[in-house]
This record gives structure tokens, sequence and C-alpha cells, in this order.
């Protein structure tokens, strides 16, 4: 089942990162879909910052990935949008992070191609006249879990 719902701005969609690090405890492998300010970078910055990261948040567009060590584990930002070919995700060790007390976060996980598993949860974000849409899918056993989590999270808030 896919959820959805709307986010006013840019302090409901951090909020959602910080649910999100709730429900997680910060173990898992989400993707982030959406257009360029849709508010993926946003929406994890959140989720890292409630983790207990205090500095800021870059996106990592450049590093193609980004790496926090918080006392609770290893959070693992990645930033396809500049993968010129998916054959290069292949070579970002990123099979190996998988499965472990690890947080995997990757924007534009299309540009992976079919190299990508399948994440927990799968979310898309989308600019509307009303702020920012949010969908998401879990696609796995803990990705469900995690889904029902935030149903239940935001019960009544959540639209067709």
């Amino acid at each position: 089942m896919v959820a959805s719902l709307l986010l006013a701005d840019e302090a409901a969609t951090l909020a959602f990162g910080q649910t999100l690090a709730s429900v997680s405890g910060g173990r898992g492998f989400f993707t982030l879909s959406g257009q360029l300010g849709a508010g993926k970078t946003t929406l994890c910055r959140g989720l890292i910052q409630a983790l207990g990261h205090g500095a800021a948040v870059k996106s990592p567009t450049y590093t193609l990935v980004e790496p926090y060590e918080l006392t609770g584990g290893l959070v693992l930002h990645y930033d396809l949008y500049r993968l010129g070919d998916p054959l290069e995700f292949c070579e970002l060790g990123f099979e190996e992070q998988l499965g472990g007390d690890s947080l995997l976060l990757v924007e534009w996980p299309e540009q992976a191609g079919r190299w990508l598993p399948t994440p927990d949860l799968a979310l898309t974000l989308e600019q509307s006249s009303q702020g920012r849409r949010l969908t998401w899918q879990g696609l796995t056993p803990r990705g469900r879990q995690l889904d029902l989590h935030l149903q239940q999270r935001y019960h009544g808030q959540l639209t067709g």
C-alpha cells in the first residue's frame, strides 16, 4: 500500500525526517525520489540530525556519499544525481553496507538502474501548491513494519 501525506513547509519536512529517525531506530535502507528542490535533502537532514548529528547536513551531490558516524551507528547519505552510468554505482561499495547496523539513504535511486537492491522504504516527494506531497511504500518486511508505524503516527493526516 502507498501512503501519502501533505507536508506544508520545510519545518514539516524536517519533522517527518525526525519521525522516520524515531520509528527506524537509525537502521535500514530508504530511497528518496523527486525533482530538484522537492525536499529530499531536507527530509534527510531532519532524519540525520534527529539521530544526533549536530552540524549541517549537506547534499552529497558532488561527493556521491556523505558518511555520518553517530553514537547510534553509521549513516550513509548517497546522492546519485551525477552518476554518468549505473555501473558507477557498483563502485561505491553500497552492497557491503546493506543488512548491518547502518542507515542508508539514497537520493535519485533511479540513477543506479537495476543495480540498486530493493529498499525497505521508497519515498517520493513532489512539490504541490500546498507544499510537498510525500508518498511512501514499504517494500520489505522491515519496510512494511515501518510503514505501519508511520501510518499510525500520521493517522488522520494521510491523504488519498
